[in-house]
């Protein structure tokens, strides 16, 4: 027998896609998860390039003739194949780690998925299975309700700012039972979710290929959708708050649209790569927005670190972009203060969360800076009195600073959380409930799963945040799928979700006897989208059907009232 030749093979998950569709493999079925090392940098992301790193170094097979065979002879000798275990996380041999269903094998020289610590001896250390954190979140989480109060603001913040806030918590009602859905609504995955601000019923949704999407959820099947008012990532979308009809919306194509809802027609209030494609040096994406409305000013920020100042009713620019972040870092967020709109938070890549005061902006001159372990993937003010920050990052911590005004050194809580994942998935955003006076309650979708009866489910956490406290998970055994996107209604006890190419509903469950007639007349509707049938009347036929949702077609087949409707193409833009 001639000399043994090992190979080890990798089992390729991504397609091969040409240059143009190569941002565009977001499968977000448990499979992609694990596919990709817990490690790799988040400044990789799956917006902003196309090419993962490989899995391991394949080996070439080769075969070794014997003599006899090398000179034309004889037959050819026997090969052997080796395969080896190769981990997906650190990339060596001898071990595995990463998901298997719905636990998750620890690399042996990686500390802990989710907390990222070792432990301070080998006795405690400990896995992700066994992690504290998972176990109770609450866990090492102190409360400093006085920590940042000693400063000569405290007197101002006790008697105009803590006075607002109610002593007693109100009932906070868990939106926690799938209500309905909008299965494959879109053609790629769900990138933003917007309540109408005067149409209780009414869902809007954008899409990674920057389709526009407007759902009334009661009456199930009047849905619209506008694929022509951006090329590619729509990131963000605002209501203008003078007039409900208009909204404005920001993409990775570098464009921000004013597009009226009624007619579909958009027009362009600014256009960062006016010369077209030329490189990724300097094509510019936007990502962060956030509307003022005292100054009736929309505030921009692209992936270069530069704010731009836009007036509503002109439609220009006003000034010069001013750097706010690390130059050439992606600003991933912008949010004025409720209470004080002059007031600017944004969060990006260069790993910091910054205070601005609009009414004085200069380069390299903020209010705070907010020191984060990785990338930030967002940071919200509190809705009410806007006196907390709560930031989301990639080191699967949600930060919490109870007082703007205090010190801002460093966080007065950090919460463990599972979020470290944004290459095939919209990055994981923590949002305040809007509804909630005590500004305490925040929701975000859970990237590591769990095993509820035999079935692998990734939960939509509602936190405490002054305690870090788990209140709720918000689970359904037909979405087997991440939901990294979820919002919250400002006026009702719903819960809207985006999970893959879906959007889906929640409310509270009632009581047990009107939950059991409710499910006697009415079972969960879904209302399958143009993205679920390879063509719509000829609308929307390129629509890919090669994302997998990572949900079964048997589970989605159980629902009872089934309606397949059809999508309205946008009239495309008109320019300003």
């Amino acid at each position: 027998m001639g000399p043994t030749t090992r190979a080890r093979f990798v089992h390729n998950r991504r397609r091969p896609h040409n240059a143009a569709a190569s941002d565009d493999d977001d499968d977000e079925d448990q499979q992609e998860a694990e596919s990709s090392s817990s490690e790799d940098e988040v400044e990789d992301e799956a917006d902003e390039g196309s090419s993962d790193e490989a899995a391991a170094a394949a080996e070439p097979s080769g075969r070794e003739e014997s003599p006899t065979a090398a000179r034309g002879g004889g037959r050819k000798a026997s090969i052997t194949i080796s395969l080896k275990k190769v981990c997906k996380v650190c990339r060596s041999t001898g071990h595995e780690a990463g998901f298997k269903g719905a636990v998750y094998i620890d690399c042996p020289r990686k500390p802990c998925f989710l907390c990222k610590m070792p432990g301070s001896d080998i006795l405690d250390c400990h896995t992700t299975l066994t992690c504290p954190h998972r176990v109770a979140m609450e866990h090492g989480v102190i409360p400093a309700s006085k920590r940042n109060t000693s400063t000569s603001l405290d007197y101002v913040f006790q008697s105009q700012v803590k006075g607002k806030v109610p002593k007693v918590k109100p009932q906070f009602l868990i939106p926690n039972q799938l209500e309905c859905g909008n299965i494959r609504f879109h053609q790629r995955r769900v990138t933003c979710l917007e309540f109408h601000p005067t149409k209780n019923n009414v869902l809007l949704s954008g899409d990674k290929k920057g389709l526009l999407g407007v759902w009334d959820y009661v009456k199930l099947h009047e849905k619209i959708t506008y694929d022509s008012v951006h090329s590619c990532i729509l990131n963000s979308m605002k209501f203008d708050t003078t007039n409900d009809g208009v909204l404005y919306t920001a993409s990775s194509d570098g464009t921000i649209s004013s597009t009226d809802l009624d007619t579909g027609i958009g027009s362009s209030l600014l256009n960062l790569n006016p010369n077209g494609w030329s490189g990724p040096s300097t094509w510019r994406m936007i990502y962060g927005m956030d509307f003022n409305s005292d100054k009736g000013l929309l505030l921009v920020a692209d992936s270069f670190g530069f704010l731009y100042l836009l007036d509503r009713r002109l439609k220009t620019k006003i000034g010069h972009p001013i750097l706010i972040h690390k130059k050439g870092s992606k600003v991933t967020s912008l949010h004025c203060n409720p209470a004080q709109p002059e007031v600017l938070l944004s969060s990006g890549n260069d790993r910091y969360a910054r205070i601005w005061d609009t009414r004085k902006l200069e380069p390299n001159s903020p209010f705070a800076s907010l020191a984060h372990g990785r990338v930030v993937n967002s940071g919200y003010f509190s809705p009410r009195t806007g006196n907390k920050i709560l930031t989301t990052c990639q080191d699967n911590r949600i930060r919490v600073w109870d007082y703007i005004f205090g010190d801002l050194e460093s966080p007065s809580r950090e919460i463990v959380h599972s979020h470290d994942f944004s290459r095939h998935l919209t990055p994981f955003k923590a949002e305040w409930d809007p509804k909630d006076y005590s500004e305490t309650v925040a929701v975000i979708g859970r990237y590591i799963s769990e095993n509820y009866n035999g079935i692998a489910l990734h939960p939509i956490d509602f936190i405490d945040t002054s305690t870090g406290k788990l209140l709720a998970e918000v689970i359904d055994p037909d979405i087997t799928t991440i939901s990294p996107v979820n919002k919250l209604h400002p006026r009702d006890d719903i819960l809207a979700s985006g999970s893959s190419r879906s959007i889906f509903i929640w409310k509270p469950k009632g009581g047990a006897d009107a939950t059991e007639e409710r499910n006697r007349e009415k079972a969960k509707e879904f209302v399958y989208g143009s993205g679920s049938r390879k063509k719509s009347n000829g609308k929307h036929e390129n629509s890919s059907d090669d994302d997998s949702d990572g949900s079964s077609d048997g589970k989605k087949k159980k629902a009872k009232k089934t309606r397949f409707t059809h999508t309205v193409k946008g009239k495309g833009k008109s320019k300003a």
